[in-house]
């Protein structure tokens, strides 16, 4: 198939579409309300279902709905936006129901601005709303592989009962690059005879979040903690750069961050000096077993973000104190330059050899 050049919220919802995700409930918010106006030509063409709701919480609360239906449904936001929808992220996490949520990442926090940001890692990979539960995340560096990851996102939804998260940042929806898209085959998934899809010769299906008596709450708990623990063992994925060489600094870097080090890593290698990179594509489940095997040849790792540094403790608990960690990044839409993360690894490696690192 012929590639064509999309912008990068338009490319996220054609892949979703040939997912299967035909149900889509959103509220406008910039930088991805391309993703809805393009979803709203398409939905009607393909025989889907867009809806703009009156809020984020209500289309939060819609996702429970149909969700629990049994259907593929999906939405996209941004940070404030995503904000408003935690509450009912727990809820169907709870109810161990499959969704979509992309979150294009603007500037924060409190509404911040419009500008690309990576500021809600924690929000994603931490929960996000209350109790103990987790989301897959994943994390496309180019918008090809936002489109591969679309169709894996709700696949891994619906084969694990979870609510799946894709985060990308203001860049990567609002971009224009070449896409191809795939057709892309997965196992069989078991049936959906939970779905709330209307009584036909059976008992009723109930989807509930709420349970008052302690030791069906925990045994719920532990149900989940279960799938999460078997979602770690089978889910991880990550892209290394550079690690076929011998290499002084690994760089640790998701999203489009992580372009910007590919493009540093040439320029110091133009000066004799190894640096490599690590790129988490699942976010959770973090991959630190594979990130602690690379960080053994190198003198010190560094983080690089559009934040004040989210993901430096997940890079710490992965590396276990054996190597240092250090962390470059800036934050209120202000996005590193190759000139930055080349300027950093040298400062660094110099104070290194000082003893000052």
């Amino acid at each position: 198939m012929a590639k064509v050049l999309m912008k990068g919220n338009e490319a996220i919802a054609e892949a979703s579409i040939r997912a299967g995700g035909l149900y889509y409930f959103g509220y406008p918010i910039t930088p991805q309300n391309e993703v809805a106006e393009y979803l709203s030509r398409r939905m009607p063409e393909v025989g889907g279902t867009f809806l703009q709701v009156e809020s984020e919480v209500a289309v939060s609360n819609m996702l429970y709905g149909a969700a629990g239906a049994g259907v593929r449904c999906w939405t996209t936001s941004s940070s404030p936006g995503i904000s408003l929808m935690m509450e009912a992220l727990s809820y169907i996490a709870a109810a161990e129901l499959p969704c979509v949520i992309v979150n294009i990442m603007r500037t924060g926090p409190g509404l911040g601005g419009i500008l690309p940001s990576q500021g809600d890692y924690r929000q994603a990979v931490k929960g996000g709303g209350h109790g103990d539960y987790r989301s897959i995340v994943y994390a496309p560096a180019s918008l090809q592989e936002a489109v591969e990851l679309m169709p894996l996102a709700f696949d891994r939804a619906d084969r694990y009962r979870t609510p799946v998260l894709v985060l990308g940042d203001g860049m990567i929806g609002q971009m224009m690059e070449p896409v191809e898209f795939r057709e892309h085959e997965f196992p069989p998934l078991p049936p959906k005879d939970w779905a709330t899809d209307g009584c036909k010769g059976r008992k009723p299906n109930v989807v509930n979040s709420l349970y008052l008596d302690p030791v069906k709450e925990e045994e719920l708990n532990r149900k989940l903690v279960a799938k999460y623990e078997e979602i770690a063992r089978k889910e991880m994925k990550s892209d290394e750069y550079g690690t076929d060489k011998p290499y002084r600094v690994l760089l640790v870097a998701y999203g489009t961050t992580a372009r910007i080090c590919r493009t540093a890593i040439a320029r110091l290698a133009e000066e004799g000096i190894g640096v490599a990179l690590f790129r988490p594509i699942t976010l959770f489940p973090f991959p630190a077993a594979r990130l602690k095997e690379l960080s053994r040849p190198a003198e010190f790792l560094l983080s690089v973000e559009m934040s004040t540094g989210q993901m430096v403790e997940d890079i710490e608990l992965a590396v276990r104190c054996r190597k240092p960690v250090h962390f470059y990044g800036r934050q209120g839409g202000l996005v590193p330059t190759p000139e930055e993360v080349v300027d950093e690894v040298k400062r660094l490696l110099a104070g290194a050899k000082g003893g000052a690192a």
